[in-house]
């Protein structure tokens, strides 16, 4: 585990903290620190979700490290960005639910870690946005795929365009993130969201994560068919049987995660 990334148990959700000062910025040690984490929680199967958040008040994360880009040449840094869009990748295909909490800025890779999370719930105060182009550059860490998938085409072009921010209200109007809450409710809507997620039965919660991100760019006939498939595959679990016999009875259900 890196210094720059710690977690925490609060019942049964990780709490993932980001702690590279002064702004949270995505470093390599930071890279290596948030694999090690999310493949702990994964490990846990007493943990049901996670929450990926910065620490202080200020900065989720401000992006990525500028200073490393200056000491690397250009076949590091495509590497280096190579490994960064893998963890994205990683972070989707989590068996547990993902949420950011956005405490702050939330800038270039920032934003793409965001929205790499299954779900987004951000402080009024927080500012999301892809400064990449005011560098001269491009995101690299999946922020041209993503951005366009949860805002649309149009919105997403200018944000990319004009390397602008918006606060949080704009980006729940945007659909960018799913909630926003005042600055000391923060932990406590995340903490709720993410134990209410970690009561779901794993099984279906993992089959659903499958579900949406390999179905969502397929042809719809496509995504339908794999949906039948890890229906079938879900409806024959014991989590199934488990669920459906508590709802018929009217007690709560009890999930083995088999």
């Amino acid at each position: 585990m890196s210094e720059q990334v710690r977690w925490e148990r609060d019942g049964r959700v990780a709490w993932i903290t980001i702690d590279h000062p002064p702004a949270n910025a995505l470093s390599q040690e930071v890279m290596v620190g948030l694999r090690a984490a999310f493949a702990e929680v994964d490990q846990d199967r007493q943990l049901g979700a996670a929450v990926l958040t910065g620490a202080g008040e200020r900065f989720f994360v401000a992006g990525a490290d500028i200073g490393e880009f200056q000491t690397r040449g250009a076949e590091a840094t495509r590497a280096s960005i190579e490994s960064g869009q893998q963890l994205t990748l990683e972070m989707e295909q989590l068996r547990y639910p993902l949420v950011a909490a956005v405490n702050g800025f939330a800038l270039g890779g920032g934003l793409e870690l965001a929205m790499a999370c299954d779900l987004r719930l951000a402080s009024s105060l927080a500012q999301l946005g892809q400064p990449e182009i005011r560098l001269g550059i491009i995101p690299g860490w999946g922020g041209t795929q993503r951005l366009p998938r949860l805002v649309g085409r149009g919105r997403a072009l200018e944000l990319l365009l004009t390397g602008e921010s918006i606060d949080a209200a704009r980006a729940l109007e945007l659909g960018l993130v799913n909630r926003v809450v005042e600055p000391d409710q923060l932990r406590m809507a995340a903490q709720e969201l993410a134990a209410r997620l970690a009561e779901q039965a794993p099984l279906a919660v993992a089959a659903i994560k499958r579900a949406v991100s390999g179905g969502l760019d397929q042809p719809l006939g496509a995504g339908l068919a794999l949906e039948l498939e890890e229906f079938d595959r879900i409806f024959r679990s014991g989590d199934a049987a488990a669920g459906i016999s508590a709802f018929l009875e009217k007690r709560r259900p009890e999930w083995s995660g088999a």
